[in-house]
């Protein structure tokens, strides 16, 4: 019931992201437009070192399957001979009927490569630890390889507090984050000196109650809290950091969202936890770490897809342009392609 709910939420809100084709008469008898189309053949990487996440076969299934992909193929690591039943209800849920029992950056391998009994995809997606990162990048820069969604490595939160906030929420928070890998980081940036010292008495307490306490404690050895003037300042840190997931736990959370410009998600206000948006609010949580929301986008329907371009031109449409190009073409000493205009019009 809870990967059906979570399910209904997220294709709700990535059915909203199918792109729009456009169409556009640049002049005269020179029509241009735009149309997407489904990359056809793609591959999906679950995780399952520390967690079995059937949470990320829906952020990458659900948009796969929006964007009609023709094959999907999920690769994952299994404990064992047989693949966690979660995992396979949530890919039954995607339609996705293509899956290989392997992990790691042998996984990314037989994807980008493929063998002699299994085709090659033509883009992978997932995230991964800093193995799995490292197999993505080379293949994406490999012309024999395949394209990748983003680089997307061990996990990362910031959160941003002014003094009135809850330091047990602010706690809870971090310590959701850090109990991903022992590579994860987890950053609070406050107003308040008092705040701090609250939040770190939390962490404490409830680091106890954790039953992976030992990964937890190591994260938290790459991590720190921060102590700004003010609000706008904590801002510019995090786009600076450019973070995974932000969550603004302050007042007027609304205010500021025009000031943030790098993070991958954002969660606004004490009462939207960064485990909402890993699960079941509706928005994706396949997210770009390391900085690199600074230049990518999360995971989203249009990430399956790839747009194609048209034109279509009347004679009288060529000739109101044929000046332009011809110029163009031989300024740029191309002159085969200043003919194919001057022959069509002679």
């Amino acid at each position: 019931d809870a990967i059906k709910s979570a399910y209904f939420n997220i294709f709700s809100f990535h059915k909203e992201e199918f792109p729009h084709n456009i169409s556009k008469e640049t002049q005269p008898g020179v029509v241009c437009s735009r149309e997407f189309r489904p990359i056809d053949n793609v591959g999906l990487y679950i995780p399952g070192g520390n967690a079995v996440l059937p949470s990320t076969v829906l952020m990458l299934g659900i948009p796969a399957q929006i964007a009609a992909c023709t094959r999907v193929v999920l690769c994952t690591p299994v404990k064992g001979e047989k693949i966690n039943p979660a995992i396979l209800y949530a890919a039954g849920l995607c339609g996705i009927k293509e899956i290989i029992k392997i992990g790691g950056a042998q996984a990314i391998g037989l994807l980008a490569y493929g063998d002699p009994t299994f085709r090659k995809v033509d883009k992978i997606f997932g995230p991964g630890n800093q193995y799995v990162t490292a197999a993505k990048l080379l293949v994406s820069i490999d012309p024999s390889g395949c394209a990748i969604d983003m680089p997307a490595g061990p996990s990362e939160l910031l959160v941003i507090s002014d003094e009135y906030a809850n330091a047990s929420f602010i706690a809870s928070d971090l310590l959701s984050q850090a109990e991903h890998g022992a590579d994860s980081q987890v950053i609070y940036v406050t107003t308040s000196k008092e705040k701090a010292k609250e939040v770190e008495k939390e962490i404490e307490q409830q680091l106890l109650q954790l039953p992976c306490k030992s990964i937890a404690e190591k994260a938290l050895k790459n991590s720190f809290i921060l102590i700004t003037d003010n609000i706008l300042d904590a801002i510019k840190f995090s786009n600076l950091y450019a973070p995974e997931h932000l969550i603004m736990n302050v007042r007027q959370s609304g205010d500021f969202t025009k000031l943030i410009q790098n993070a991958g998600s954002v969660f606004l206000g004490e009462y939207s936890p960064e485990s909402a948006g890993d699960y079941a609010s509706g928005t994706n949580h396949s997210l770009p770490t390391s900085g690199f929301a600074r230049s990518f986008s999360g995971v989203n329907v249009e990430s399956f897809m790839k747009a194609i371009t048209f034109q279509s031109l009347t004679k009288e449409g060529l000739s109101s342009i044929s000046s332009t190009i011809e110029t163009l073409a031989e300024e740029e000493g191309l002159f085969a392609h200043k003919n194919a205009v001057t022959i069509r019009l002679k």
